[in-house]
């Protein structure tokens, strides 16, 4: 997935459309004492607050994930701490080539990672330089002060189904609102389409507006969005639409795989039916890296949704001046651990344009997540050096 898009991204090497203050552009010869002597991987367990179940396309998501965090330590005992993009064995291989190099071989403030060969590292060389240079990540990419915006739980699924063996019926998405609530989210993205796999076409089209319905009533103060993961044809998808009749949504997401033809009809039904200020957000699973900018550019998609990881920091933060630039706003994908949901704040933290951030709520006992905390819908990134996460064993 991250090499499919890199392959496709725009060539604009080097443009973080930020300018850096003369104290952070001039701080290579600092990077430059450091040089890399050691790699270490490290199992991290994260645990949801519940069980997360199907989607439309997917089983049961399950309890939390196992992720691997990488450790880069330099020869004047800085370390680095991240998430690894892709498998050990690769980044072992990848690390040889890159031992007994200065940083700033391999990374410099202006750009992120120089070689996108070591994109496997790519988070873990970010929070390495914040290390070195006393300095937060969004700070690195040329924030003062991050840019703070909404965060929404991107984890009401299709609750009720669970256990198989006897389902909880839809009260229980009703308790996991309240829980993510609690919590303190006030945007909450809930999962529909379950007329694409597990219930035929009629009864999950009603069930999918009850469940809106439901939500919209019982949490009048929060903002819905949903989230079909290409389960509708556009007609079927504008049937949903008129089932819930005047409920506002906040912005729709991968309702069908992206086209063109498709996204002009929605758009024109939705402009003609009171729904203009709805955001349209897509480009996560397998995008059409190409046809996402254009519909952006055709303002016929507002938000560009590629993965954090997937994609990667710092394709990302070449990326993130040009949706700018076409009036297209972004927040990457963030899904499945938390990791991924505190590194968006930081780059959206430095170039704002984004409406809201996806949140994945999680704890450890292996790595510390203490700095993050969700204060009224809203993850402010900590100013602590690097991303602010450290293994706790």
């Amino acid at each position: 997935m991250a090499a499919s898009s890199i392959a496709v991204m725009l060539p604009t090497a080097g443009a973080s459309g930020i300018n850096l203050p003369e104290s952070l552009s001039g701080n290579q010869p600092e990077l430059a004492r450091h040089k890399l002597k050691a790699v270490k991987f490290t199992p991290v367990q994260l645990r949801y607050p519940r069980l997360v179940g199907k989607n439309s396309r997917l089983g049961v998501h399950g309890t939390g994930p196992n992720v691997t965090v990488c450790t880069l330590t330099t020869n004047q005992g800085a370390e680095g701490v991240a998430l690894l993009r892709g498998s050990t064995g690769d980044a072992n291989k990848v690390f040889d080539t890159m031992k007994d190099k200065s940083v700033s071989e391999l990374f410099s403030v202006s750009e992120g990672t120089l070689n996108e060969k070591h994109l496997a590292f790519d988070f873990c060389l970010h929070d390495l330089a914040g290390v070195i240079l006393n300095k937060p990540v969004y700070a690195l990419l040329g924030a003062e002060k991050p840019i703070v915006t909404s965060c929404y739980s991107g984890m009401i699924y299709f609750d009720e189904m669970e256990p198989e063996n006897k389902p909880a019926g839809l009260g229980k998405v009703l308790e996991n609102c309240q829980w993510d609530y609690n919590y303190g989210y006030r945007k909450l993205k809930v999962k529909i389409g379950r007329g694409g796999k597990w219930m035929s076409k009629d009864e999950g089209l009603k069930t999918d507006i009850a469940v809106t319905k439901m939500i919209f009533e019982n949490f009048p103060d929060c903002d819905i969005l949903v989230d079909g993961n290409d389960a509708f044809t556009v007609d079927y998808f504008i049937s949903y639409l008129e089932g819930i009749e005047d409920i506002p949504l906040f912005w729709i997401e991968e309702p069908f795989r992206e086209t063109r033809e498709d996204y002009t009809k929605l758009k024109k039904w939705m402009v003609n039916h009171g729904r203009r200020n709805t955001l349209l957000a897509d480009g996560e699973a397998n995008p059409d890296h190409q046809l996402v900018l254009e519909l952006g550019k055709e303002q016929l998609l507002d938000v560009c949704i590629e993965d954090i990881s997937g994609y990667g920091f710092t394709p990302w933060r070449k990326l993130a001046p040009q949706l700018k630039a076409i009036g297209m706003k972004m927040s990457p994908h963030a899904w499945g651990d938390t990791l991924k949901s505190f590194y968006c704040t930081h780059l959206t933290g430095a170039f704002g344009n984004t409406p809201a951030i996806e949140g994945v709520t999680c704890s450890s006992d292996d790595i510390d997540l203490s700095a993050y905390k969700l204060i009224k819908g809203r993850i402010t990134p900590p100013s602590t050096p690097g991303f602010g996460m450290k293994l706790l064993k």
